[in-house]
């Protein structure tokens, strides 16, 4: 008799209790347990979940520097909180020291990740527009690629190329159809820091990955976003005090809070988890999603409309990723012991 279906009689045999009655035939069919999630899916996931957050970002942080906050006040309360999350965090939840020899890594990727890449990005921000920003983003996954072939030997192949160039086209498209990019007044500003900023967080994506398979994720960030707030104190301590608290609005500490706790904590938590498994090229290919869910949102709430040259955009984007992804399971690292 098959092992996988046996005569049901209540008191006669011995059901294990993953076994399910099959309806009206008086049999009990073996139900295989679902297979869990890989590490390399789990990595994706993360990275979609990150993408998201980040992809909603922009108009959040655009309204918040629009007559509320200078781009130094809200870099100040955005590091600063993020510096208590990941440290009550860790303090609770991993129980891990560093070398010393790794903190002056450590020390240069919070001024890269945390303090220049952020300031840059709020203060270009304040001078250029949320679909600017979202243009220039796009060359995010290049520069990866670039310093990470020559920091880490990481190799660039045809299909990562591949997929780049139709993410690029896609991302590219979505944004110019509704804005052209512009360099005039402000803007040229604006747009420059945007490209140093993404500079700065290409270096930091490539020269993290090494530490993640060897610390927790939440002790990296700790320490990257302590020296990260250290480094832009000086700056942004004078325009904090002057934050006029009791006229901010409770909507507004609700978006200050998104920032903080999803933009900075979660997402920044999601990335490392990533580049614990897949390579920086991989994680920073994400960012192609972002002005797709940023379209996205604004179809959700009523600015926008679903059109053929948007879907068109989002074809090419996920073509790009499914591209990029086809043969990530290769080029996954060896599987990462899952820390409590």
């Amino acid at each position: 008799m098959d092992q996988k279906a046996v005569p049901y009689r209540d008191g006669l045999f011995h059901v294990p209790p993953n076994w399910s009655r099959a309806t009206n035939y008086g049999f009990r069919t073996f139900d295989p347990p679902m297979k869990p999630p890989s590490q390399n899916q789990r990595a994706h996931l993360a990275l979609l979940a990150t993408a998201f957050i980040w992809g909603l970002n922009y108009a959040i942080s655009k309204y918040l520097l629009t007559g509320i906050f200078t781009p130094l006040q809200l870099i100040f309360l955005r590091l600063a909180g993020g510096v208590s999350c990941f440290y009550i965090f860790q303090k609770f939840f991993v129980h891990e020291k560093v070398a010393r020899k790794d903190l002056i890594l450590l020390a240069l990727l919070g001024v890269l990740g945390f303090g220049l890449n952020q300031t840059l990005f709020y203060a270009g921000l304040a001078y250029t527009s949320p679909v600017d920003a979202s243009i220039l983003h796009v060359i995010n996954p290049i520069l990866v690629l670039i310093f990470s072939s020559f920091l880490i030997g990481e190799k660039v192949t045809l299909r990562k190329t591949g997929g780049i160039a139709l993410g690029s086209s896609g991302a590219l498209l979505l944004i110019f159809y509704s804005s052209g990019l512009s360099f005039s007044g402000n803007h040229a500003l604006g747009n420059i820091m945007i490209i140093m900023n993404m500079v700065c967080y290409a270096i930091y994506l490539v020269l993290i990955k090494p530490l993640t398979g060897k610390y927790h994720t939440a002790t990296i960030l700790k320490w990257v976003s302590l020296f990260g707030f250290i480094f832009i104190i000086p700056f942004s301590i004078k325009p904090a005090l002057e934050i006029h608290f009791s006229a901010i609005s409770t909507n507004t500490w609700l978006l200050v809070l998104y920032v903080i706790v999803m933009n900075t904590f979660i997402a920044y938590f999601l990335v490392n988890y990533a580049l614990e498994r897949v390579m920086p090229s991989v994680v920073s290919y994400y960012t192609y999603l972002q002005p797709f869910i940023a379209a996205a949102a604004s179809v959700t709430v009523g600015s926008g409309t679903i059109t053929w040259t948007k879907i068109l955009a989002a074809l090419l984007i996920f073509s790009g990723v499914a591209l990029v992804n086809s043969g990530s399971k290769k080029e996954t690292l060896k599987e990462v012991p899952e820390r409590s």
